[in-house]
């Protein structure tokens, strides 16, 4: 046996015996691991079709709060109102989605249940991001904030008629335990390059070589957007087959479908299906744990920032920005690599270790500041970094492999596939966390006594506080996210289970 060899082997009895003391009723090692048959593989050109969607969710999201900043500094449009545009239309987003999955996952078509909703959606979300950007000047505040929030809203139907259904058939491609990770491990590595671009999207349209100013360079910017996502977004809808589609209905659906009742009845079947996703445990376990992690991550950052300037650089903006700047893009480089190492761990230790590992890292992260976030040596600011990013790059590598699971399980009870309903819900706890943090955030900050016009001259008790919150906050909700998750019931042998007990009633699905 190699050194090499030798080091490998006894770190995963080391990994094995350490879980095994940190979660004695969970998987044990002995566990069969079960190889992924060539049939329930995804090749990789579908999984980059898939990963299309990805970028596409990811850029128009990042587009659509990134470039409001312009209704302020380009068309002079009140804070307070670009804040409400903002924010209002998030409210009628969250009520679409539930309501986009129930008629996602009760489609019947010779297209599928979710292909056509995501090749209009694509080119709807395209079509009026781009329109809502051709914006007419001289116009009153009044007039700017009715055109944004009707724009918004019309954006965001389109955009939740792409959204839902696409994440909905990422749960269904492949039946494999592992293979799920490996899928949405892609995903989510391409769709982090939105969030790579989406930083330079001010320095785009105020860029004065191109455009006469920041109203002709987002209308300019909105076009290419809503280009890249018209065609980028169709391709999971041209080129992936949804697996359920040729799955005949139950003896139940039958029944009901023969029933009278209509509208009313559709209404009451979404609301029972609504009822049945939020009284799945293992479903409510994974919503909590994401908003715990997602909405500690959130919550305290814009405290990062104000800590770099006002405690590492007492008050030096310009500097403080330079090294914040650094940090976050050490942090999307790091979430490549850390998309790539869950994927891999995830299939070696199973979906909820991985959790744990990927969690518990980002916890140390999180502590690290206290001590890296030094004004004797501001380089050790990027320290604490690249353990950060195991936060949020676990966090959406596991949970929709995570959630694919559970929507069988699902199945296996209710004889339903409630893909749609179940992804719209979790990304609507994702927009929740999102909400509830951004308006905390700043709670938070006027209650360390925070004061902008003191500078770098900030109490001595307002640094300490805002350095407490930035770092032990987080750590705070990640460690009840792991406690959430420590219960977490499907392991891969029930996984497993699950699956032969659903093909064995209504075959395989294969397509």
């Amino acid at each position: 046996m190699s050194q090499a060899t030798g080091v490998r082997s006894l770190l995963r009895r080391a990994l094995a015996a350490w879980h095994t003391r940190l979660d004695p009723g969970g998987e044990k090692p002995a566990v069969v691991h079960y190889r992924t048959a060539p049939e329930d593989r995804i090749s990789f050109p579908r999984k980059l079709a898939y990963g299309a969607g990805a970028f596409v969710n990811n850029l128009l999201a990042a587009a659509i709060g990134g470039m409001l900043i312009v209704l302020n500094l380009g068309l002079g449009m009140n804070p307070a109102m670009v804040g409400l545009v903002g924010a209002l239309p998030r409210i009628t987003d969250a009520l679409t989605d539930p309501m986009m999955g129930y008629i996602s996952d009760h489609t019947r078509s010779r297209w599928g249940r979710r292909r056509p909703y995501i090749f209009l959606g694509a080119i709807a979300s395209g079509l009026v991001f781009w329109a809502m950007w051709q914006v007419p000047r001289g116009r009153s505040d009044t007039f700017y904030f009715w055109f944004f929030l009707i724009g918004s809203n019309v954006f965001y139907l389109a955009y939740t008629v792409f959204a839902t259904p696409w994440v909905a058939l990422g749960y269904e491609l492949t039946p494999d335990y592992h293979e799920r990770t490996r899928l949405m491990g892609v995903q989510n590595f391409i769709g982090q390059l939105a969030y790579v671009v989406a930083p330079w999207f001010l320095w785009i349209m105020t860029y004065k070589p191109w455009f006469q100013d920041q109203v002709q360079g987002a209308a300019t910017l909105a076009l290419g957007i809503g280009l890249f996502a018209a065609v980028l977004g169709i391709l999971p809808a041209v080129f992936l087959r949804e697996r359920f589609q040729q799955i005949a209905r139950t003896e139940a659906e039958l029944a009901k479908a023969r029933e009278p009742g209509g509208l009313g009845r559709s209404m009451r079947d979404f609301f029972k299906g609504l009822k049945a996703t939020l009284s799945s445990r293992p479903f409510l376990k994974l919503g909590l744990a994401t908003f715990l992690v997602f909405n500690g991550f959130i919550l305290v950052s814009s405290f990062q920032s104000y800590v770099i300037i006002y405690y590492v650089f007492a008050g030096d903006q310009a500097r403080g920005a330079e090294f914040a700047g650094y940090s976050g893009t050490l942090g999307a480089i790091s979430t490549f690599g850390v998309i790539f190492f869950i994927t891999w761990l995830g299939t070696k230790i199973g979906k909820r270790r991985a959790f744990f590992v990927s969690t518990g890292i980002s916890m140390l992260g999180y502590g690290m500041k206290w001590f890296a976030y030094d004004p004797g040596n501001p380089w050790l600011i990027l320290l604490p970094t690249p353990f950060l990013a195991f936060g949020l790059g676990g966090l959406f590598t596991l949970m929709g492999s995570m959630i694919a699971d559970v929507v069988d399980v699902d199945e296996l009870e209710s004889h339903q596939r409630r893909e749609g309903m179940f992804g719209s819900i979790f990304w609507w706890v994702v927009k929740l966390g999102m909400a509830a943090a951004l308006a905390g955030g700043g709670f938070l900050l006027n209650a360390t006594g925070f004061d902008v016009d003191l500078g770098g001259r900030q109490a001595e008790r307002t640094i300490t506080l805002m350095r407490i919150f930035d770092a032990f906050l987080p750590m705070l909700t990640s460690g009840v996210a792991i406690w959430a998750i420590a219960s977490y019931p499907i392991t891969e042998e029930v996984a497993h289970e699950v699956r032969a007990k659903l093909e064995a009633r209504r075959g395989t699905g294969a397509v």
